[in-house]
């Protein structure tokens, strides 16, 4: 074969990946690849299947380009794939045995080799989420050592970040996040000259925001990166940093978005890490108990096994269905068994606090609300974590409430409704306004109504249906017949209409795994969804809707 023609594709590939037009990378690298069977094909083709999601392709292409690599002797190439595998072997599939085999193998490749740039990259490898992190640090340092002295500026700024998460890990909050805030404004700014190190960045900034309980920081740094994603798509495509920025996502009211990113999570970790799968599944229920989609949280937390502690989250899960199944009383019973075990979580055990708060309001058992706003009260510190400090302000404003103390009532939430108005969380925002609406009912009618009509308005644009009642109620207590609008009952995510549509092509379960890129049970969970929400009875009657219903693409 003429080579001009062999290397032609291939240049093609290379400018598409240096410029993140990933779909044509890919292509271009698999037209290549049937020309001629090159290692940096294979590695460009990596990169490609890696932004675009598919990890598991991502890395039978990566550990073929190695194998190609060492046969041709290029140490270089190599190393970079052992590296490259390494940590995705961690972030992606939790692994470790084969992370710590691939760097292992880096490490003797580089044994007699000038100490360089590829040692630096080795060593941040090795360290990255190791459990030691006075280890990791030490790695970490001779890294960002390395960095400087070879002025490789991708290798510094992903040193940098993290650097900046093995500090917060450590307890050096402060510290830790004014290196991540570094690592990512250069990283954002275009100073780095790989599209890979904005990913690190990123991934770091959520870990480590995730560890300090500061989603401001988090959704601050996630509209900074907005175009960044807008042009290159997601750089989160860790397991642990999509569960994290789902979290962030479904804080931020961005609720279908926050549902792609902890749908991906579950699939990633499915079989693979129970702790992040269970975590994943938890905060996806979560979001489901606020849409008032209850059978769907019920089914994923029931998959869980029990044995995971995913830090707690599932006891706090399993507690928040309960008592929006109008099972105060367990979800009570439930949490006050496990509170012990919630110790070593903060964030489980201030969710836990906060929901029996609302359990015993629920039976009307004012005593009970007291005591537990007290303990959230004395458990958290207003100087160290404003965001915990104010679910503790808004749990005292709604126990003064049912007291009859609306003055005291009113201080609180207002207090509340401030904090949530500057970080932005509009399902905060919209269930205080509902509180305030209640406080005002007596006194100040049409202050109530306003308040109840504007947390209506929200939770409708959100998706929130059982909130969405809530208001509607209130309203009609105020006497005023609220105009409703639709609920999203039926309504499909985008994933269940993209199933929907493979099902009006008469593809099975399996079918629509392979080309989905997901698990045969998620695309088999996907397809009772859309069977439930559109009131079917089997998958002919979807089969014959979605032909009726969804425009066709080419297939």
């Amino acid at each position: 074969m003429n080579p001009m023609a062999v290397r032609a594709p291939l240049t093609a590939a290379e400018s598409a990946l240096a410029t993140g037009r990933w779909d044509e990378a890919r292509a271009a690298y698999e037209i290549a690849l049937t020309g001629a069977e090159t290692p940096e094909a294979h590695y460009g083709l990596a990169n490609a299947q890696w932004w675009l999601g598919q990890n598991r392709e991502s890395v039978a292409s990566c550990t073929r380009a190695y194998a190609l690599f060492r046969a041709e002797g290029n140490l270089t190439g190599a190393v970079q794939c052992a590296v490259w595998l390494c940590i995705t072997y961690k972030a992606n599939f939790a692994n470790f045995s084969a992370a710590n085999g691939w760097i292992a193998r880096a490490e003797r490749m580089l044994e007699g080799v000038d100490r360089g740039a590829l040692h630096g990259w080795v060593a941040l490898a090795r360290a990255y989420r190791m459990p030691d992190l006075d280890s990791a640090a030490r790695l970490t340092d001779e890294a960002l050592a390395i960095a400087l002295a070879e002025h490789d500026v991708d290798l510094e700024l992903t040193a940098l970040s993290q650097s900046g998460l093995i500090k917060v890990g450590q307890g050096s909050v402060v510290d830790g996040l004014t290196l991540v805030d570094e690592a990512m404004a250069a990283a954002l700014a275009g100073e780095s000259t790989s599209f890979d190190t904005v990913a690190y960045a990123c991934c770091d900034m959520l870990n480590a925001c995730e560890l300090a309980s500061d989603i401001e920081r988090a959704s601050h740094w996630c509209r900074v990166a907005d175009d960044f994603v807008a042009r290159y798509g997601c750089p989160f495509l860790y397991a642990e940093c999509r569960i994290f920025y789902g979290s962030v996502l479904a804080a931020r009211g961005q609720w279908r978005e926050a549902e792609r990113e902890l749908e991906a999570g579950l699939d990633i970790t499915a079989g693979a890490c129970p702790g992040l799968h269970a975590r994943a599944c938890t905060r996806l229920a979560d979001l489901r108990i606020r849409q008032g989609r209850l059978e769907e949280a019920a089914q994923l937390l029931s998959e869980l096994d029990t044995a995971v502690e995913a830090e707690g989250e599932v006891d706090v899960s399993i507690a928040a269905l309960s008592l929006a199944r109008g099972d105060a009383a367990g979800a009570s019973h439930h949490l006050e068994q496990r509170m012990r075990q919630l110790a070593d979580h903060r964030r489980a055990q201030v969710a836990a606090l906060d929901l029996l708060v609302d359990a015993a309001l629920a039976v009307a058992d004012l005593a009970a609300a007291q005591a537990a706003a007290a303990r959230l009260d004395a458990f958290v510190d207003p100087t160290a974590d404003e965001r915990t400090a104010m679910v503790a302000v808004g749990a005292r404003g709604r126990v003064a409430l049912a007291a009859g103390d609306r003055d005291s009532a009113r201080a609180d939430l207002d207090a509340a409704l401030a904090c949530w108005l500057r970080l932005e969380l509009p399902f905060e925002i919209a269930r205080t306004r509902l509180e305030l609406s209640r406080v005002d009912a007596a006194t100040n009618p049409d202050v109530a109504i306003d308040g109840a009509r504007r947390a209506l308005s929200a939770f409708e644009e959100l998706g929130a249906i059982r909130a969405a009642d809530e208001c509607a109620a209130q309203l009609r207590a105020l006497g005023v017949v609220p105009r409703i609008g639709a609920k999203g009952v039926g309504q499909l995510t985008a994933r269940e209409q993209e199933v929907l549509e493979l099902l009006g092509h008469g593809l099975s379960n399996p079918e629509i795994a392979a080309r989905l890129h997901v698990s045969r049970k998620t695309a088999s969970h996907h397809v009772s969804n859309i069977l439930a929400k559109l009131d079917l009875r089997n998958r002919a009657d979807a089969a014959a809707y979605a032909t009726r219903a969804v425009p066709s693409r080419d297939m």
